[in-house]
C-alpha cells in the first residue's frame, strides 16, 4: 500500500466528511492505494457515528475509538501500529491542514529519501498574540536545544517512512517533538516543506494556554532523556559521588583540625558538633548518597522496564483485532 493517512481527533463532527472526501479525491487523482485511519480520542459529540457512517461505504476507512481522552501522543501511537502504508501522513482533523498537500509531501519524501518531511505552516491563520508569538518563541528554543533547524516542530502535517513511525515511542505530549525523537533514535534525514494553513472552519481549538508551559517542560525532559535516559548513573552517580567526597573531606578537615589543636597546640577546642560546617558536610554526604542511590535505582528500572500501553481501546472499525495493540 502506498499511503496511510493518520488523523487523530477530538469532537470534530462537522469537519470529518469534508476532510475524508478531499483526501479521497486527492489520492484517487494521484493513483494512490491508500487508507485513512481515524483515532477518536474520547469524543463526546457525534464524531464516531459519522466515522461509522463513512466507513460503511468507504473501504479505505479504518478507525480506533479510545475509551476516554488520552491525548495526541497515544492516538498517534495506536494508529502507527496499525498503519500498512509505505509512507504515513499525519494531519489534524480541523481542516486547517490542506489534504491537497499530500501528493507533494509524498513525492518530496521519496525524492529526498527522507525519514521525515515536517510541514512548515505559512501565513498562519491563528491569533497572533495567543498562538503565533508563543509558537515562534517555542520553536526558537526547540531549535537551540535539539540542534534541528526546523521552523515548526508542532505542525500536525508530516510525512514519515513507515519504518520511522513504527520505531517511535511517544509518551505524554511528546508528539510535539517527533522530529527530535526520530533524530535521537538514528533517523537523521529530516527536512521541512512549506505548507498552506487556513483558519479553523468549525468548532474551536482543543489546546489551551497550558500547552506552551507543558511544551517547554517536555523540551527540558526530552533534553535530559536524550543525554541521560539510558544511563542515569552517569548524572546522578557522578553528582552524588562528588557531593559525598566534598562532604567527607570537609568533615575530615574538621576532625583533623580539632586533633591538631588538642594534641599539637594543646589548646581547648570546641566540639565538632558545635561547628555549623559539620552539619553542612553531613548534609552533603547524605545528599550525595541519595543521589548515587537514585542513579543506581534508575539503572535497575531501565533494565527491568516493560513497555506499558498508555491507552485503552473501546472499539475499532475495519481492523483485525484489538489484540494488535498489546
Amino acid at each position: 500500500m502506498h499511503l496511510s493517512v493518520v488523523i487523530p481527533l477530538l469532537n470534530e463532527q462537522d469537519s470529518l466528511e469534508e476532510l475524508f472526501q478531499r483526501i479521497k479525491t486527492v489520492c484517487h487523482q494521484n493513483g494512490f492505494d491508500f487508507e485513512v485511519i481515524f483515532i477518536d480520542d474520547g469524543s463526546t459529540d457525534d464524531s464516531w457515528k459519522i466515522i461509522e457512517f463513512l466507513a460503511e461505504v468507504n473501504r479505505e476507512i479504518k478507525a480506533i475509538r479510545f475509551r476516554k481522552n488520552y491525548g495526541k501522543s497515544p492516538a498517534l501511537m495506536a494508529a502507527f501500529k496499525q498503519a500498512e502504508g509505505d509512507i504515513i501522513i499525519t494531519m489534524d482533523a480541523d481542516l486547517q491542514d490542506f489534504p491537497e498537500e499530500i501528493p507533494e509531501l509524498y513525492e518530496v519524501l521519496k525524492s529526498k529519501n527522507a525519514d521525515i518531511i515536517s510541514g512548515w505552516k505559512q501565513n498562519r491563520q491563528d491569533p497572533k498574540l495567543t498562538k503565533n508569538l508563543p509558537s515562534k518563541i517555542f520553536n526558537s528554543v526547540a531549535r537551540k536545544v535539539s540542534g534541528l533547524e526546523l521552523h515548526d516542530f508542532n505542525c500536525g502535517l508530516k510525512a514519515y517512512r513507515s519504518e520511522v513511525a513504527k520505531e517511535l515511542e511517544l509518551h505524554g505530549d511528546m508528539h510535539r517533538y517527533i522530529p527530535v525523537l526520530a533524530k535521537n533514535i538514528g533517523f537523521g534525514r529530516i527536512y521541512e516543506k512549506k505548507v498552506r494553513h487556513q483558519a479553523r472552519k468549525y468548532g474551536k481549538s482543543k489546546f489551551g494556554k497550558r500547552r506552551f508551559v507543558n511544551g517547554f517542560l517536555d523540551l527540558i525532559t526530552l533534553s535530559f532523556i536524550n543525554r541521560f535516559g539510558n544511563k542515569p548513573m552517569h548524572l546522578f552517580g557522578a553528582v552524588g559521588t562528588l557531593m559525598f567526597i566534598i562532604g567527607f573531606l570537609a568533615a575530615l578537615y574538621l576532625g583533623l583540625d580539632k586533633l591538631f589543636k588538642v594534641y599539637i597546640l594543646e589548646k581547648n577546642a570546641r566540639l565538632i558538633t558545635d561547628n555549623p560546617y559539620f552539619y553542612i558536610s553531613l548534609v552533603a554526604m547524605i545528599l550525595g548518597t541519595q543521589l548515587f542511590l537514585a542513579g543506581f535505582i534508575g539503572e535497575i528500572l531501565i533494565r527491568s522496564q516493560k513497555n506499558k500501553q498508555e491507552f485503552e481501546v473501546r472499539e475499532t472499525l475495519n481492523l483485525n483485532s484489538k489484540k494488535q495493540f498489546s
